[in-house]
């Protein structure tokens, strides 16, 4: 197109003050001659110079598109090359419907063509197969076949469900021969196993043409097995490519086991399955670690058991003893590496720390509290990490069931309940151990509640559901001491508070799952009964005038009120009471004293939660019954509004009853 170009350059596409005129490009233009014919104006004379000039660029543009489409067409040849997906997918020519050339093209793969198989879609939203897309980004490199923009195989995302059911409902025609049937693509898997159940006889059924009878399979060379089996080889191949990932060894391992199973040889095909999950044909370390100990063997026990069992059957079923303390350093506490921000105040940094010696580190001279006995414990915060550790399926599922991120680092809040109590008599029955009591102490924690702040919210994932069963209950400390002996559990258990006291102002972190996660912890020190926490709280037994561990009633106070209960005790007032009882800075006498501290005769040392004990449930229970049996006595369901001397009477006859009958007193 010509144009007349005036000397402004504001002027250049359309003057302000003169008509453009537009000239024909071609004397064959049937668009510029008409609209020139239409605008009836002046006919100009052929322009042949631009003519033969817009003729050039023409053939070249048409050459380029040549060259373009060739590359293209080169390109898309080569991607079905690399994909080789003929014999495993689809074609569109199956299709039994003609549906619309664009329809058909959203439905099949832009590499191969074919009806889409396991679609996936990438962010710039080309729907290809996922065996095809896959081996393309591995050849290729990462972009999109159909428009080049960058692509990773991470980025690949299944459609929405409602184009895979479109996908599934496509109805297609059967391939084989005979079969003129039409089947959804959801139920075409199904359809054509069922063909090869009723020809897989006529497939594989060997017609001998004369020569040489034909040998077993075993008992021919490896070349001659390669040959007999190239098919079934193909078609095991074929298989594990598009459903196993190419894993083949499975698919052939699984068949084998499959065949086994069906000739009812379990024993072996047992032996070749422990084989493919790596575990041989013996028991696993820890499986004979566990069976060690809850069949209560000692190590040589256990060791001629391993001897027997390997000598009998000629196989190592159980695991040497020097495996079962490898598989026992990964379950004890001082396995995993830890850290806490701010470092714990007087705690070793060092992670790695297994059963200590319950009295290291105190001093023993002959001044000192004389302590016979023998203790073993595990640090605290490494037997936290221990049982963390433990539960980390627990935690991830946990999250997973609430929609989390398993990716999430915390902060998660950890409910630890303590517990602490005697187990009675351990003496030995017979031979002469060391000289120590005959009753043992064990001190334990649970792992109650674990929750997460997302948000500004906290979500639990995880609560123990049986709180006081002996599996979730992970040993801290074990002694042979009286629980009733005040200075022995001061001492022994006084370096776990101090760790535990360290912890209530740190934050562990923790390497769960490949990521570093932080942990807080609450401790509640709600398992111990009434005997034990009057020895740690520093009370007198229950046999003291002030019955209670909760409050400061005495006998005579509880017998009076029956109903109304406070908790007033707190462990800081036990501490403070006790520094009065220690120096007695009112110079008082043992009745005033002990009447100030109220029953605080030794130093508290370890805090326990109050919660309501038996006796206080006791005097609830006893007061509820004793008012519903005053109402039967007297019928209040006939007569509500009795007077007071008809209501006392009610009572006055329960306590007859009581004192007669049940030989109680009614206090």
């Amino acid at each position: 197109i010509q144009r007349k170009f005036s000397s402004s350059p504001y002027e250049v596409y359309f003057p302000r003050n003169s008509a453009m005129e537009w000239q024909p490009h071609s004397p064959n233009c049937d668009v510029c001659h008409t609209s020139c014919r239409g605008i009836k104006r002046k006919k100009q004379p052929p322009n042949l110079q631009l003519a033969k000039r817009l003729k050039i660029i023409a053939e070249r543009a048409r050459k380029n598109r040549c060259v373009k489409n060739q590359g293209k067409l080169n390109n898309k040849n080569l991607m079905k090359k690399i994909t080789n997906c003929k014999k495993i997918h689809l074609s569109t020519k199956l299709l039994a419907v003609d549906y619309p050339v664009d329809f058909v093209k959203a439905i099949s793969c832009q590499i191969c063509e074919h009806i889409l198989s396991d679609p996936v879609e990438t962010t710039c939203r080309h729907l290809f197969c996922r065996t095809c897309i896959l081996k393309c980004l591995k050849v290729m490199g990462s972009y999109c076949p159909s428009c080049l923009y960058p692509c990773f195989p991470t980025d690949l995302v299944t459609p929405v469900k409602s184009f895979l059911n479109i996908l599934d409902s496509l109805t297609l025609r059967c391939p084989v021969k005979e079969c003129d049937e039409e089947i959804l693509l959801g139920k075409y898997g199904q359809h054509l196993s069922s063909h090869k159940e009723l020809k897989g006889k006529e497939i594989y059924t060997h017609i001998n043409k004369g020569g040489r009878p034909r040998q077993h399979l075993l008992s021919l060379t490896r070349r001659a097995q390669k040959h007999r089996l190239r098919e079934l080889k193909l078609q095991v191949k074929t298989f594990a490519e598009k459903e196993e990932g190419g894993d083949i060894k499975a698919v052939c391992m699984t068949l084998f086991l499959l065949a086994l199973r069906a000739k009812n040889e379990h024993r072996q095909a047992d032996e070749l399955e422990a084989i493919m999950q790596g575990r041989g044909s013996g028991l696993h370390p820890a499986v004979c670690l566990a069976i060690r100990v809850n069949t209560f063997l000692s190590c040589s026990q256990y060791h001629k058991m391993y001897r027997t069992v390997k000598a009998v059957t000629g196989r190592q079923i159980f695991q040497p003893l020097h495996a079962l303390r490898t598989a026992e350093k990964a379950l004890l506490p001082g396995y995993h590496p830890f850290e806490w921000k701010p470092p714990l105040k007087n705690v070793s940094a060092n992670t790695e720390v297994g059963i200590i010696d319950g009295l290291s580190g105190l001093p023993h001279t002959v001044d000192d509290y004389p302590i016979d006995t023998i203790a073993k414990r595990f640090r605290y915060d490494a037997a936290l990490v221990s049982a963390l550790m433990d539960m980390e399926e627990d935690i991830l599922e946990g999250m997973k069931a609430h929609d989390l991120d398993d990716y999430l680092n915390g902060p998660f809040t950890v409910v630890v309940k303590e517990s602490c109590d005697g187990m009675g008599d351990v003496s030995e029955k017979h031979g002469c151990g060391p000289a120590v009591p005959e009753k043992a102490v064990r001190f334990s924690f649970t792992v109650m509640t674990i929750t997460i702040t997302h948000g500004n919210t906290n979500v639990r994932i995880f609560e123990e559901v049986k709180p006081n069963s002996e599996l979730c209950c992970k040993p801290l400390c074990l002694m042979l001491a009286d629980e009733s002996d005040h200075e022995t559990l001061t001492a022994i258990l006084s370096p776990l508070i101090a760790e535990r006291e360290a912890m209530k102002n740190s934050v562990l972190l923790l390497e769960m799952e490949g990521i570093l996660r932080t942990f807080k912890f609450i401790f509640r020190g709600t398992g111990y009964d009434e005997k034990l926490v009057r020895e740690v709280e520093g009370l007198e037994a229950s046999g003291s005038t002030y019955i209670c561990t909760l409050c400061d009633a005495t006998r005579l106070e509880a017998s009076q009120n029956l109903v109304l209960h406070s908790i007033t005790r707190s462990h800081t007032e036990n501490l403070e009471r006790y520094e009065v009882w220690r120096s007695n800075p009112y110079h008082e006498s043992v009745d005033e004293l002990r009447d100030r501290v109220k029953g605080v005769s030794a130093k508290p040392f370890i805090e326990t939660v109050p919660s309501i004990d038996a006796l206080h449930c006791d005097i609830g229970n006893a007061a509820e019954f004793y008012k519903i049996f005053q109402f039967e006595i007297g019928e209040v369901y006939k007569n509500p509004d009795a007077s007071k001397e008809e209501r006392k009477r009610w009572q006055s006859a329960l306590d007859k009853h009581l004192r007669k009958k049940m030989n109680l007193k009614p206090i």
